[in-house]
C-alpha cells in the first residue's frame, strides 16, 4: 500500500512546487501533473516527492482528519500495551 500526503502549494517554479502540511514543507515535483494548472493555494496529493493527484481543499481536510484520527487510535492501543 501506498501512502499520499495532502500538501498546500505555496509557491510554484515551473514543475517544482513548495508546498506544506502540517507545519513541514518540501519541494514537489509537479511533473506528473502537467496538464493539470497547480497554483499557489491549490491542494495536491505527495507520494515519493511528486504532486500525483490536484485534491479540493475539502479532500485535502478530509485526508488529514482521517490520518489524524489514525494516529490518535495508534497512541491510544500503544498506551494500553
Amino acid at each position: 500500500m501506498c501512502l499520499g500526503i495532502a500538501m498546500q502549494v505555496v509557491e510554484v517554479n515551473g514543475f517544482l512546487a513548495r508546498c506544506t502540511a502540517k507545519g513541514v514543507e518540501r519541494e514537489v515535483s509537479l511533473f506528473m501533473l502537467q496538464d493539470e494548472s497547480i497554483q499557489a493555494g491549490d491542494h495536491v496529493l505527495v507520494h515519493v516527492g511528486y504532486a500525483i493527484q490536484k485534491l479540493t481543499e475539502q479532500d485535502a481536510r478530509s485526508t488529514w482528519e482521517l490520518l489524524d484520527e489514525m494516529l490518535a487510535r495508534e497512541a491510544e492501543i500503544a498506551a494500553r500495551a
